[in-house]
């Protein structure tokens, strides 16, 4: 009992503080300027789902025939690797391989719930760190998925480094996963981290079902059938934060990631809520760890 008031009170605490810097994230962030000329080999176009993107109950088709992977195709060359030394002179990334970092926010949310972690991110050396605000009318994960491929090509061809990390809380987090595993952005994402994501969906507050989001958040929704088709070519490196005090999480177990396909670290974290995971600041020294891929020192965060 003492446990959960604790945690209660910590959300309410969490939340009274977002509500204050709600306001300063309503507005999309100006992009920083290009840090290199953008006269750049045009980079591979991010596949956009086919149909009208407002059917919820209609599952995804790709266009074109299937494939054995069940990912949706990828349209141009992929991208031939480049040397970590130029990629660093060309973003400004330190020795440690920091590449540019793109936090996505969690549903209904923007992108300043992110700026206690922006600040540390930035403290330790991580020189480009931007967030994204999707529309909170969205009612597609897929399309939201498209419209961040557009933004992380612009990314890329704004900071010269043919690979990004991404950080999603919650819901920001799903749309990353089908970003790189659906959609062919394991060639941009190279490491995925996720912060209370229902990656095998959630059965918490019922009454929310008739928002389109929420009914593809539910456990045997057809999104959550296309995340757990096969994926072996996916390149993306994912760690998912997940904690068994974040009642949003129904099981909490539901933020894990289990895919055989998928390169995946799940880390456990102890008597954090929901809200509180993309500001605990042990949780926020992991995201670190995480980013530098050194996640594996650690199996669990105690944040009680």
């Amino acid at each position: 009992m003492a446990a959960a008031a604790r945690v209660t009170m910590m959300e309410m605490a969490v939340l009274a503080g977002h509500l204050l810097l709600y306001p300063t994230g309503v507005l999309q962030e100006p992009p920083p300027p290009a840090l290199v000329p953008r006269q750049r080999t045009a980079p591979p176009a991010v596949a956009q789902p086919s149909g009208p993107p407002h059917a919820p109950h209609a599952p995804y088709a790709p266009s074109g025939p299937p494939r054995p992977s069940g990912r949706t195709p990828v349209a141009g060359p992929v991208p031939a690797p480049v040397p970590v030394a130029d990629i660093e002179a060309r973003t400004g990334s330190g020795a440690d391989g920091q590449l540019p970092v793109l936090l996505l926010h969690g549903f209904v949310d923007n992108r300043s719930v992110f700026t206690p972690l922006r600040r540390n991110l930035r403290r330790h050396g991580w020189r480009q760190v931007s967030a994204l605000n999707y529309s909170p009318l969205t009612s597609d994960v897929r399309h939201a998925a498209a419209l961040l491929g557009r933004h992380v090509e612009e990314l890329c061809e704004r900071t010269g480094s043919p690979r990004i990390d991404l950080v999603g809380h919650s819901l920001g987090g799903l749309i990353g996963r089908y970003y790189a595993q659906r959609l062919g952005g394991d060639v941009r994402v190279r490491t995925l981290v996720t912060l209370a994501t229902p990656h095998a969906g959630t059965r918490a507050v019922p009454f929310a079902d008739p928002h389109p989001v929420v009914r593809q958040m539910r456990p045997h929704s057809a999104l959550m059938a296309e995340l757990a088709l096969p994926a072996p070519d996916c390149r993306t490196r994912f760690i998912a934060f997940w904690s068994d005090a974040d009642h949003i999480m129904a099981p909490t177990e539901s933020a894990r990631i289990d895919h055989p396909d998928l390169i995946i670290e799940n880390i456990g974290v102890h008597g954090v809520g929901h809200l509180a995971m993309a500001v605990n600041a042990q949780v926020v020294a992991g995201v670190r760890q995480a980013l530098r891929g050194d996640s594996g020192s650690f199996e669990a965060v105690d944040a009680a």
